[in-house]
């Protein structure tokens, strides 16, 4: 019942007891109002892992779903919080990519930090999932949803087909750094797909070896050039699919800090990075906003949220 990366800030409970705790979470909803502190206690203390302990022991010993009676006395913001938690990963991300995906209008952001990050085992599980939570493939429903290049970005993702290994053939990364320059930055008007070819199935060792040649030919850096080259989803993919491979925690820091920078805070971003790298990098993601906004991580969440919903963004946070 370990966590699931060994650098979050949820570790696994010490004397853990998912009787106890489901009692805890049935007596912090009974009678009138809710304790939401006793909430916080037990979830945001606990492995994903532990939670369904907690979740099973709920249903043997109540008789009911744990997450149906919590979203029936929650509400909010501090509600997706405590659903999110009590998901296993690639089933929070499904469900997140569905999100993005209902109603009218499409939250790109979310489709955009979960495919250009996740792995290709996690990008599988994710696609088995959605399938089986959803009844339709994900690919399908993303297609269904999204449009032109951005579109065939996303497709490449959902293959799950990225080279892992990290084997750099010195030879083509000269040539693919030469050919993404003549797709963008050398002519008049941008061949996309070079871009799609190169970025979406390089593995990341490679492609650090083709953004230093990038660099080195063109005198620009590759993050640059997109934005020069590209706009709106598709320019954001292949910032997103750059960022990701250079630097993970760096990545979800500049999301985390564009979520609450400014007015107002875009609290379905700030949630999902929370939820989601909890207990896998939330230690690297915090060290990575320290130096690159000279703040913390802490004190955004703090002055940038409110009530329960700040309590357990940040305990997820685990301190300055």
């Amino acid at each position: 019942m370990a966590a699931i990366g060994n650098r979050g800030t949820v570790k696994e409970a010490a004397g853990f007891n998912a009787e106890a705790d489901s009692q805890s979470l049935r007596e912090a909803m009974k009678g009138t109002g809710t304790n939401e502190d006793a909430i916080t206690e037990v979830l945001a203390h606990r492995t994903v892992a532990q939670r369904q302990r907690i979740k099973e022991a709920y249903k043997q010993t109540v008789g009911k779903d744990l997450a149906d009676d919590l979203s029936s006395e929650l509400s909010g913001n501090y509600c997706s919080v405590v659903l999110g938690l009590l998901m296993l990963a690639p089933v929070y991300d499904a469900y997140e990519l569905k999100s993005a995906m209902k109603g009218a209008g499409t939250e790109e952001a979310g489709l955009i930090d979960i495919l250009a990050s996740r792995t290709n085992a996690e990008i599988q599980t994710i696609n088995a999932i959605f399938k089986k939570e959803y009844g339709k493939d994900l690919e399908d429903a993303v297609c269904g949803d999204t449009s032109g290049m951005f579109q065939r970005v996303l497709v490449s993702l959902m293959t799950a087909g990225r080279d892992e290994s990290d084997k750099v053939d010195e030879a083509q990364a000269v040539l693919d750094a030469k050919e993404i320059f003549e797709a963008g930055e050398a002519r008049w008007g941008t061949d996309e797909v070079k871009f799609l070819t190169v970025l979406c199935v390089r593995n990341q060792k490679h492609l650090l070896r083709v953004f230093a040649e990038y660099q080195r030919i063109s005198g620009r850096d590759i993050e640059d050039s997109i934005k020069r080259e590209m706009s709106g989803c598709l320019e954001d993919i292949f910032l997103a699919i750059v960022k990701s491979l250079r630097n993970k925690p760096a990545f979800f820091a500049e999301r985390l800090y564009k979520s609450m920078k400014g007015l107002g805070t875009t609290d379905n971003v700030l949630i999902r990075i929370m939820v989601a790298r909890a207990e896998i990098d939330m230690l690297d993601i915090k060290e990575q906003f320290l130096k690159m906004y000279g703040k913390t991580l802490y004190s955004f969440i703090k002055g940038d949220t409110s009530g329960d919903y700040r309590k357990i963004l940040l305990e997820l946070c685990g301190g300055e």
